[in-house]
């Protein structure tokens, strides 16, 4: 398992790995949280969120990834897995902050790709739900 020391170091890694256009205006800055955020929406306890990005006073522009979260979902995976996933979160938030400083909120954007990821886990909640009832 990956500390939270160990994970935060590879936060940092990954931060400084991207390219400056792509932090200016985040002056919140990047933090890293010890807790486990379930999805307020979840249907059951299999719907953690790693990372969010937000846009909100006194904090500004800020990333916030869920060592909790990440420990909780994938804690017993390889180190360089858990690597793969902080990258891929982190760019995926990353992503939208470029898309709200360019103005972007409908379609075609991050918001509605985790709109449409979102309706895909009701229906597999559904889709079980139904077979249990056969």
């Amino acid at each position: 398992m990956m500390t939270f020391d160990e994970f935060e170091e590879n936060v940092r890694r990954e931060i400084e790995a991207l390219p400056e256009y792509v932090k200016e205006e985040l002056n919140g800055g990047v933090l890293v949280d010890t807790a486990e955020y379930l999805h307020p929406q979840a249907v059951a306890r299999d719907l953690y969120i790693l990372g969010t990005y937000s846009n909100t006073w006194p904090y500004g522009k800020q990333i916030v990834l869920y060592y909790g979260s990440f420990m909780r979902t994938m804690g017993g995976a390889p180190e360089e897995v858990i690597r793969a996933q902080i990258r891929d979160t982190l760019r995926h938030e990353f992503l939208h902050h470029m898309e709200t400083r360019a103005g972007l909120f409908g379609k075609g954007t991050l918001i509605e790709e985790d709109a449409q990821r979102m309706m895909r886990y009701y229906m597999r909640h559904a889709e079980e739900n139904a077979d249990y009832t056969k």
